[in-house]
């Protein structure tokens, strides 16, 4: 291990990790439906479906079908149908967040329309990684209908939160599975494969078909010191690609824009440790992602390596902390941690607290220290905050406000801009190409990224010799098809987003987003009429009422012109025998809107209101 301080416990941590890595290895999977290692696997793998008769890739194999629900085209919202013979497994069901033409939408989740339809043909769901972008909305596919969920022991703890939380415990059962382990699972057999990435035991999950082996890279980086010792196994992904061969990668596009390779991620463990030790006697708050346990390891090593106490804030981390001690992936002594009560009691050079909100969400623990709410400590001119991750695109705007109210109350902010306290978990070109050219796959679709990203991949995977029909670019709602003659397109599915407002879940159109941005831009103006249908006329005076829209000198007198222009109109419209209200409505809107536009180049909200006696 380099870039570390000395740890007394270090070398012996690692030594468990690598027992237990070995004894996992070594053990056979539990359950029936595990897959025996030796000749067995051997076996298997040369006929990954065991009922087929026929060849992989064969004229009569059956065909397999991967179809794109979401993550094709945003960063979030990950999910994929891989079906073999009717039969669908889920891979990962994502959220993401909403960008900033989305008002009042909470989330952002795939279209669930294909899935609710074949309910009946679902075996599993399976997440490669327990970030949200990958399990997020696992709590809302539930409501749909119950699944088994399969994924690492980690994963699984980090997704449960949400549906526990939901009230859908009952809706699912959660299956572990172990590094290396390959287990049938609905139509055909599925290995999971290490790689390392910014959350423990993530995992690649190659999917042995009757079209031979289809693999997904998950969110990957290729970093040879990693914090827990586990590797991306390249090593088995490259004897997949010897015997029997990759049909088709699916990879991680996050950063195909970036040339190199990724930083390690005890870098930044190098890093904070410079970081404290220059600063002994101030107190420190580090925020970073609830799920990125390989960083709080290191924040936790840094602050105790320097005599501090450490504590945790924000509802996630504290959860998050406790799973991983839990299950011995974090490792900070009890002695160290401290109740975040607790920490106004203590000397400022023995503190430090490590907290969410690293992206400036508004009710975060972070935002609510910057702006003096937060119930558990306050603030002090001298503290340090360390913001330890990059905005997600569309956040920059939130975090850049949270970095200045920080200022305002005399802090010293330390980010990325500054020092190098965060990389990426996302492999650069140059492990793309490495992994392309460990695998060779036959057939290749970029996954993970926006447009842009998955179209640089297809650069880099020309440059890497796979090129013309081997290459599908695809966005959500394709549908491919894998057999014997190559690789296809096979039509779409419903693959928009799906917006999350408070409770309400699909409620909200376009069209509402429509009006709430007009009202966010431009305000409303509201005609507020009296009709007397037997008379025929407009009673009184109409009332003119506005909210958000802009004033000036001139205002009142527009607001009169409008009085009367609505009443002409209404009045005209009435003489011409018009009675219902759709046909006032429309007349009396169309008045206002003319008026208000023509004279002040604006476009608000129009809403007319008749009354009728």
């Amino acid at each position: 291990m380099v870039n570390r301080l000395p740890d007394p416990g270090r070398n012996e941590r690692s030594k468990k990790q690598v027992d237990k890595g070995g004894d996992q290895a070594r053990r056979r999977s539990p359950g029936k439906d595990n897959v025996a290692k030796g000749t067995d696997q051997k076996k298997r793998q040369q006929h990954p479906n065991p009922s087929a008769r026929v060849a992989v890739g064969s004229k009569g194999a059956a065909p397999v079908r991967i179809v794109f629900l979401g993550g094709l085209g945003e960063i979030g919202r990950n999910c994929a149908c891989i079906e073999v013979d009717g039969r669908i497994l889920i891979l990962d069901v994502g959220i993401m967040f909403p960008d900033p033409d989305m008002p009042g939408v909470d989330l952002v989740l795939p279209d669930f329309t294909y899935l609710r339809e074949n309910a009946d043909r679902v075996d599993a769901v399976i997440l490669t990684h327990g970030h949200e972008d990958h399990t997020g909305g696992l709590a809302f596919l539930l409501r749909d209908f119950p699944v088994d969920v399969y994924g690492s022991e980690l994963t699984l703890g980090l997704a449960r939160n949400r549906v526990d939380e939901a009230g859908l415990a009952s809706q699912v059962t959660w299956i572990p599975v172990r590094d290396g382990e390959r287990r049938r699972i609905g139509p055909c057999d599925v290995e999971f494969i290490p790689v390392t990435h910014s959350v423990p035991q993530a995992f690649a999950t190659a999917f042995h078909t009757p079209q031979g082996v289809i693999l997904h890279s998950g969110d990957f980086k290729i970093d040879l010191h990693p914090v827990d010792d586990r590797r991306t196994d390249l090593a088995r992904m490259g004897a997949l690609a010897s015997d029997p061969g990759i049909r088709l990668l699916l990879c991680d596009s996050t950063n195909a824009e970036e040339p190199g390779f990724t930083p390690s991620e005890t870098t930044v463990g190098a890093t904070l440790r410079r970081v404290f030790l220059a600063r002994p006697d101030r107190r420190f708050v580090v925020t970073c992602f609830a799920s990125h346990i390989h960083r709080v390891q290191q924040v936790a090593d840094a602050a105790i390596a320097g005599g501090r106490k450490v504590a945790t804030l924000g509802r996630s981390m504290q959860k998050n902390v406790a799973l991983a001690r839990q299950l011995g992936i974090l490792e900070i002594p009890d002695s160290a941690l401290v109740d975040i009560e607790r920490v106004d009691t203590l000397p400022p050079g023995q503190v430090c607290v490590i907290s969410t909100g690293s992206q400036g969400e508004p009710m975060s623990a972070l935002s609510r220290l910057a702006v003096g709410e937060n119930r558990f400590f306050k603030l002090r001119e001298d503290d340090v905050v360390v913001i330890s991750a990059h905005p997600i695109p569309g956040n920059e705007w939130s975090v850049g406000r949270v970095i200045d109210s920080l200022h305002r109350r005399g802090v010293e902010v330390i980010h990325s801009g500054v020092e190098a306290v965060h990389v990426s978990g996302h492999a650069r070109q140059g492990e793309l190409a490495m992994l392309m050219s460990v695998t060779r796959p036959e057939f290749f679709i970029p996954v993970h990224g926006e447009y842009r990203h998955m179209a640089n991949h297809v650069r880099l995977a020309n440059s890497m010799g796979i090129s013309g029909d081997r290459i599908l670019l695809c966005e959500d709602g394709d549908a491919v098809r894998l057999e014997a003659s190559g690789l296809h397109r096979d039509g779409s599915v419903p693959g928009g987003y799906l917006f999350v407002d408070g409770s309400s879940v699909g409620d909200i159109g376009h069209g509402v987003l429509r009006d709430r941005k007009v009202l966010a831009e431009d305000g409303v103006v509201m005609a507020v009429a009296t009709i007397d249908l037997k008379r025929g006329e407009v009673v009184g005076t109409p009332q003119i009422v506005t909210r958000g829209w802009a004033y000036d000198d001139d205002t009142d007198r527009l607001l009169d012109e409008a009085r009367v222009a609505v009443t002409k109109a209404l009045e005209k419209a009435l003489s011409a025998g018009s009675q219902d209200h759709e046909s006032l409505n429309r007349v009396a809107r169309k008045a206002l809107g003319q008026l208000v536009g023509n004279r002040t180049k604006q476009r608000p909200m129009i809403v007319p209101v008749i009354v009728t006696v």
